[in-house]
């Protein structure tokens, strides 16, 4: 008798699907072998001597070249999710694409960001604004922000950050703040393609007619300001020196020990690409007063000592207070400066003395030709400025002049 021939389904019906039972009893041979899973052509399992299988996808890219792409381990995986997985690859290679997607990318935190942009930019340009760029962003955009995806900070954003600075240090502050991350984020935008600048006009908290600023102290607010400064520890210090030298925040502030000579010469530290400053101060005997009772720290080379080995940086706080304690208010420690160039002349100081004093550039042929230091005459306008301070300070009686303010430019 004949035998049945079975039919295809029959044949088809007796065909097995890999199950993850059956691949943890496939034996192990001397070499590795592959074993195809009957469900899905293409892909299969290797078997290895030792060890876990590897989940396998075998196939041709469209330029004919065979691919070997593994799947995933038998002990990371079971084999119904290989094989879907298994299926996208095979998708991918054979369209011409790599096996699977690329992972997704994180997107730059701001503090990466910040990060990036002082190295390449502040410090490989060395620019001198350079710290003050880094302590801007460290106190006023760092703390509200670090963690969060740079091309992600909208209009919206920017608006409610400088709100917060606004409330607590004042406009000037805020659009300092508003300043440096436009700095940050036009850099960006440079190395991105497809990031927005989140500013438009309009968001800057001081009023457009009061940047230019003309604010000295009368006699009787300067007279608050410096008795006030008497118990004002370091800021208070600042208060004095900043009036009696003249000189820019920052040189004041950076101020070291060993840039005074026993004689009193101020030699002022020059920074990389700056266009110049007041070179040698001889400083009269007030301001060298303030500076001989400061404390010095072993730790710390700074007159105006700060945390650790720094100088001073708490401006703002320590301009909330004075304020409070002095009395006066809607004065800036810059105004300082414009406050002593214009005593400067209350007090005979020719003009161009007095801007050699302030280290401005001297405009024309003058400013080109003429290098002689003018080390005394310097000496003798800042002396001059004491000696009229004094009198404003503690004015003989019934002699009281009011200093009028006045446009300096």
């Amino acid at each position: 008798m004949t035998a049945a021939i079975p039919s295809t389904r029959q044949r088809r019906q007796r065909r097995k699907t890999l199950s993850d039972k059956m691949i943890a009893d496939l034996p192990r041979r001397k070499a590795a072998y592959f074993h195809p899973d009957p469900e899905l052509p293409k892909f299969g399992i290797r078997i290895r001597p030792k060890g876990p299988g590897t989940f396998t996808v075998i196939c041709r890219d469209p330029f004919k070249k065979q691919r070997w792409v593994r799947v995933g381990s038998t002990a990371e995986m079971k084999v119904a999710e290989a094989r879907d997985v298994a299926r996208s690859v095979i998708k991918r290679v054979e369209g011409g694409h790599d096996p699977f997607p690329p992972p997704p990318v994180r997107p730059d935190t701001v503090a990466a960001v910040i990060e990036n942009f002082l190295k390449r930019h502040v410090e490989k340009n060395k620019l001198r604004t350079g710290d003050e760029i880094r302590r801007v962003l460290n106190t006023y955009i760092l703390p509200h922000w670090r963690d969060r995806p740079f091309a992600e900070i909208r209009r919206s954003d920017v608006a409610k950050l400088l709100d917060a600075v606004e409330d607590k240090h004042g406009p000037w502050v805020a659009d300092a703040a508003l300043a440096t991350l436009r700095g940050v984020a036009s850099w960006y935008a440079s190395r991105n393609d497809d990031y927005v600048l989140p500013f438009v006009r309009g968001m800057k908290r001081v009023p457009k007619d009061d940047r230019k600023r003309a604010r000295i102290l009368n006699d009787d607010e300067l007279r608050a300001v410096w008795r006030a400064a008497e118990e004002a520890g370091t800021f208070g210090a600042l208060v004095r020196v900043l009036l009696l030298t003249a000189q820019r925040r920052d040189k004041v502030v950076a101020m070291r020990w060993d840039d005074i000579s026993p004689d009193g010469t101020w030699t002022i530290r020059t920074a990389v690409r700056e266009k110049g400053n007041a070179g040698e101060l001889k400083l009269p005997e007030a301001a060298l007063a303030v500076i001989k009772a400061r404390p010095r720290f072993v730790s710390n080379p700074h007159v105006f000592a700060g945390a650790g080995a720094g100088p001073t940086n708490n401006f703002s706080r320590g301009k909330d207070k004075f304020d409070t304690a002095s009395g006066v208010t809607g004065w800036t420690l810059h105004d300082l400066r414009r406050t002593a160039r214009s005593l400067l002349s209350r007090a005979g100081v020719r003009p161009d003395i007095a801007e050699r004093v302030l280290g401005h550039a001297i405009a024309g042929t003058e400013g080109v030709y003429d290098r002689h230091p003018y080390f005394d005459e310097k000496a003798d306008a800042l002396a001059r400025l004491a000696s009229l301070i004094e009198r404003i300070v503690n004015p003989p009686e019934g002699n009281v002049v009011q200093m009028h303010e006045a446009a300096v430019s």
